[in-house]
C-alpha cells in the first residue's frame, strides 16, 4: 500500500494528486447535399444506418436539401468514421454519390 505523504522531519504533510479524466471527444457525421441522390434514399439511410426514427430522418433530409449539410448523429471517431463508410458503401451499391464526412462537435 503506498503512502501519500511526504515526511518533514517530525511532522507528515499529505499530498493529494489530481487526476483529470477528460470525456471522450465526440464527433458529429453530415450528410452532404447533391443533386442526384433521391430524398428517399437519404431518409433510408438515416433510418437503417443512424437509427433515426422516419420523422427524424425526413427532418434531417430537409436540412441536408435546403441548407447542403444535416448533422446524422455525434459518435466517437470509430464509431463516425465506420458510419461515414457505411453511408458511402450503401451509396454506391445503390448508384448514388451520397456523401458524408465527420467532425468535431
Amino acid at each position: 500500500m503506498s503512502d501519500d505523504r511526504e515526511y518533514d522531519g517530525d511532522s507528515a504533510v499529505e499530498t493529494r494528486q489530481k487526476s483529470s479524466v477528460r470525456k471522450p471527444r465526440r464527433y458529429v457525421v453530415l450528410l452532404l447535399n447533391d443533386d442526384y441522390t433521391t430524398m428517399e434514399f437519404v431518409i433510408e439511410v438515416l433510418e437503417s444506418i443512424f437509427n433515426k426514427s422516419p420523422s427524424e430522418a425526413t427532418a434531417i433530409m430537409l436540412k441536408v436539401h435546403h441548407e447542403g449539410q444535416g448533422v446524422a448523429g455525434s459518435y466517437s471517431r470509430e464509431v463516425a468514421e465506420t458510419k461515414v463508410e457505411q453511408v458511402h458503401d450503401r451509396a454506391k451499391a445503390k448508384g448514388f454519390p451520397l456523401r458524408a464526412t465527420f467532425q468535431p462537435e
